[in-house]
């Protein structure tokens, strides 16, 4: 485990155990001439882990003409990923394991699995989450499915500000179904409340709103709760995980399922995927929920064991009743989220979402005092990316700043071509800020 550190309550659990006063007496039977006085060299100060990375990426930076700064953000984000993530996931016992239906040969995979629902439970407020979807975007459409079986509706109301990916699967998802889908109109960046009004009637299944959304802005789930009419219309909220970590759960705000892209729990960008579909709702939905479940029990001898309590495979497939049988998928990746969840825990999760808030407020203040430059939407209510609005092409803008070594995006589907949807994320430095900050101040 050369990752993981020891503290020095731990060392010395070990030297007592050995009998030892300090670790030097453990290298008593190596030759003094062998040994070396680092007292004699000059070392710099101590590093974390991500320190070092950076620091020895700025002197392999020196082979090529350009750095590559991503502030790209729009669902998938540059997080920084612990390097005992990617050395755990990639033991053999781990990468090779498939869905566990021997629960007796599976022990392993089935409690990171149940690790892995709780850590979304918890993070969510939901009673009961499933051991994971394709990506955010199915996970959204399973939602809205999972809806329509429950109350027999078939009218969904989507927020114009979701993820125009999640829209569009979900459209296709329902492109041959008797379901009808609507958008709720967007006034400066948020849901539109009178037009939410308006478009709820009786057949209406669920309302699917995205907090922070496509915009970077924070919605209000409690208000499309309290506007929803019909007790048994869903409320479906989206949500980033690690921003779940700041702002109040979807269960607290009312809503009923929460779904959301795991990607930024410890999983790099990867040119997109694989990815990881977050799913979790309340109890009284357990047996419509896709997927499989696993659960905690005792074996005959009193001993704790881990099993799959619900799946959907072929063979239990109830036809127009049954749910989706998303069932192998995305294990690897949910397990490089439950090692990243566990190492955080529960402050460095929030900690990890406030640097991100920082570094998005302070861009943004130092963006907004350029001149010809604003945020489009007068709202200081985001977390890690927001609009901004450039008096110049936005294509050639991209173009041009990749040259330079900084990867930035258009708004999706801006027509005018001068919105930008900028994200900064904790792996983002005041320096690095400060560098696109000056770009944009010389850009021609």
């Amino acid at each position: 485990m050369p990752y993981t550190s020891l503290s020095k309550k731990d060392i010395k659990i070990m030297l007592d155990k050995l009998e030892l006063s300090n670790v030097d007496e453990l290298f008593n039977i190596v030759s003094e001439k062998f040994k070396i006085d680092f007292s004699k060299f000059d070392l710099p100060e101590s590093y974390s882990e991500q320190e070092i990375l950076k620091h020895i990426s700025e002197i392999s930076d020196l082979n090529s003409s350009a750095k590559n700064l991503c502030f790209i953000g729009g669902g998938a984000y540059d997080h920084y990923v612990p390097k005992v993530v990617d050395f755990l996931s990639s033991r053999s016992e781990f990468y090779t394991a498939y869905t566990p239906y021997q629960p007796e040969v599976s022990q392993g995979t089935l409690q990171y699995l149940y690790e892995f629902q709780t850590m979304i439970c918890e993070l969510s407020g939901m009673d009961i989450a499933n051991a994971s979807l394709y990506d955010g975007a199915s996970a959204v459409a399973e939602a809205c499915s999972m809806s329509v079986s429950s109350n027999r509706k078939n009218k969904i109301l989507l927020s114009s500000t979701l993820n125009n990916n999640y829209i569009d699967v979900v459209k296709t998802y329902f492109s041959t179904n008797n379901v009808e889908l609507e958008l709720i109109n967007n006034t400066l960046g948020l849901i539109d409340y009178d037009d939410l009004s308006n478009k709820i009637d009786e057949n209406t299944s669920c309302i699917v709103v995205q907090s922070p959304n496509a915009n970077g802005l924070l919605e209000n789930w409690e208000k499309v709760v309290e506007n929803k009419k019909y007790k048994d219309i869903l409320v479906i909220a989206v949500s980033d995980p690690i921003s779940l970590s700041l702002i109040k759960t979807p269960y607290d705000c009312g809503c009923d399922v929460y779904v959301g892209e795991g990607q930024s729990l410890g999983n790099h960008l990867s040119f997109g995927g694989p990815y990881i579909g977050l799913f979790a709702t309340l109890s009284k939905y357990a047996r419509k929920i896709p997927g499989r479940i696993i659960g905690r029990t005792d074996d005959i001898d009193g001993k704790e064991g881990f099993v799959m309590t619900l799946q959907t495979r072929e063979q239990h497939i109830r036809r127009d009743r049954a749910t989706s049988n998303i069932c192998t998928n995305q294990g690897l990746i949910a397990l490089r989220s439950t090692i990243y969840m566990s190492l955080l825990g529960k402050d460095g999760l929030p900690e990890i979402a406030d640097i991100c808030f920082q570094n998005a407020q302070y861009a943004a203040n130092q963006l907004n005092k350029i001149k010809g430059l604003s945020l489009h939407y007068n709202n200081r209510e985001f977390l890690k990316e927001f609009v901004l609005e450039i008096p110049f092409s936005a294509s050639k803008f991209i173009l041009d700043a990749e040259k330079e070594g900084f990867l930035v995006s258009k708004l999706p589907r801006d027509s005018s071509d001068s919105l930008l949807l900028l994200a900064f994320t904790e792996k983002r430095t005041k320096e690095d800020i400060d560098n696109l900050v000056d770009f944009f101040k010389n850009y021609k």
